[in-house]
């Protein structure tokens, strides 16, 4: 995946967070519905900045951007910043 797909994803998103929270406000999810789908956006926010991230860190050093790989869940949610 490319940088601009990667951002694009991540636009994606945080868009659908931004609608979720819409249909909450709305009545047309419950809480435990937008609470969990949150959960799955922010995972895989998080595995989008991870593989941005590698992969610029990648360029900066010279390397193919290209052998970044996207980590799994369980590894990208416990870093701590």
């Amino acid at each position: 995946m490319r940088d601009d797909e990667i951002l694009s994803r991540i636009s994606d998103l945080v868009d659908e967070e931004h609608a979720l929270r819409d249909k909450l406000r709305s009545g047309q999810v419950t809480t435990d519905e937008e609470q969990a789908r949150i959960k799955e956006l922010e995972t895989a926010l998080d595995q989008c900045w991870d593989l941005l991230r590698q992969r610029r860190a990648r360029r900066g050093v010279g390397e193919d951007p290209d052998g970044a790989t996207a980590r799994p869940a369980s590894e990208v949610e416990n870093y701590r910043q």
